[in-house]
């Protein structure tokens, strides 16, 4: 899985539909863009879930960053992203081979949302997977994490 955090004074997703539009915001907290890779298990997602959960990017009384998400009791706005997985190696047009199918990725993906909520995250909005959405946010900071879970310490197994 690869995911790209950013902290946001606010943010809100915009999920475009023939019958119009429906929007999901959130006040202070992270914008997760989620990728679900080729070869990603359960045991990546619930890794990427805590480290998302638990990385220490928000500022404490002493202004360093200190403080994780659920320290701050911030909120989560997760989308899915599968350009995430875009390889640009050859030529100018990227290819999305490394992202994991739609039947493969749903799965994950929703696993990566009741994993946030279950370590407590305590407003977790999302996108809808492989819809036309519109992302906004205020940057805060501008604090921006890449995570790929290829280069965090593996889970045990494949759970």
């Amino acid at each position: 899985m690869k995911a790209v955090l950013q902290r946001a004074a606010q943010a809100q997703v915009d999920i475009i539909e023939n019958e119009g539009c429906i929007s999901r915001s959130i006040e202070q907290g992270l914008v997760v863009l989620a990728g679900i890779m080729q070869g990603d298990t359960p045991a990546h997602i619930r890794l990427m879930a805590k480290k998302t959960c638990e990385m220490r990017i928000f500022e404490d009384d002493q202004g360093k960053m200190n403080r994780s998400l659920l320290d701050i009791d911030g909120e989560m706005l997760i989308v899915s992203n599968f350009t995430l997985g875009a390889d640009c190696k050859k030529g100018t047009r990227p290819s999305f081979s490394n992202a994991a199918p739609p039947a493969e990725a749903i799965p994950l993906y929703e696993l990566f949302i009741s994993e946030c909520r279950r370590l407590g995250v305590r407003k977790v909005e999302t996108g809808e997977f492989g819809a036309d959405m519109k992302v906004s946010l205020v940057n805060d900071g501008p604090v921006t994490i890449i995570l790929d879970s290829d280069k965090l310490t593996q889970p045990k197994g494949n759970e």
